[in-house]
C-alpha cells in the first residue's frame, strides 16, 4: 500500500472537484455511498447513516421571559414573541416541506410547574410552514413565559 502525504488536493478537470470511488474509507470509517447531495457513512455496527438526513437543520436556545433573546442558534433568523408562552421560530433557510420534526424543552427557574414545548397545532398556533414554526410553552392548558427554551428541527432544507 502506498501513502501520499500532502496538504492540498486539487482536481485535474476543475480545482475543486475530486472524484473518489463510491465505496471509500475515511480513516477507519467506510464511506458507504457518495452521490450528488447525499453521503452515507457506516454508523454503529454494520448500520449506515445518511449524513444529510441525520443532522439537525435548525436548533436554538433562547430566553423567552421578558424580552426574547436568542442565546445561540443554527439556521434561526429570529424568534418572534407572540404573547405569553407563544413564540415563532423563523428559519434563516427554509425547510424543504412542512413535514419536519421538532423536539423542544422549556424550563422555568422560578416555578415547580412542568412545562412542555409544542410546535404547530398546539394551543393557539397554526400549522408549521417551511419558513417558520410556532412554539408554545404550556403546562396542561396554561401558557408560560419560559427562561430557557431549547428547540431542534430535523428534516430537509429547501
Amino acid at each position: 500500500m502506498s501513502t501520499i502525504v500532502t496538504d492540498t488536493l486539487q482536481g485535474k478537470t476543475t480545482a475543486t472537484s475530486i472524484t473518489l470511488p463510491t465505496t471509500t474509507n475515511i480513516g477507519a470509517t467506510p464511506l458507504v455511498s457518495a452521490s450528488a447531495n447525499s453521503m452515507t457513512i457506516r454508523g454503529e455496527g454494520s448500520n449506515t447513516t445518511n449524513v444529510q438526513q441525520g443532522l439537525a437543520k435548525s436548533w436554538n436556545s433562547f430566553n423567552g421571559s421578558g424580552t426574547v433573546a436568542i442565546r445561540d442558534s443554527l439556521n434561526t433568523a429570529s424568534i418572534t414573541d407572540r404573547g405569553t408562552g407563544a413564540y415563532t421560530n423563523n428559519f434563516s433557510t427554509n425547510m424543504g416541506n412542512v413535514n419536519y420534526s421538532h423536539t423542544g424543552f422549556g424550563a422555568r427557574s422560578n416555578s415547580a410547574n412542568q412545562v412542555g414545548c409544542f410546535c404547530g397545532n398546539s394551543g393557539d398556533s397554526s400549522a408549521p410552514t417551511t419558513s417558520a414554526a410556532q412554539i408554545n410553552e404550556l403546562a396542561v392548558t396554561t401558557f408560560y413565559d419560559i427562561d430557557l427554551v431549547n428547540n431542534t428541527f430535523h428534516g430537509d432544507l429547501a
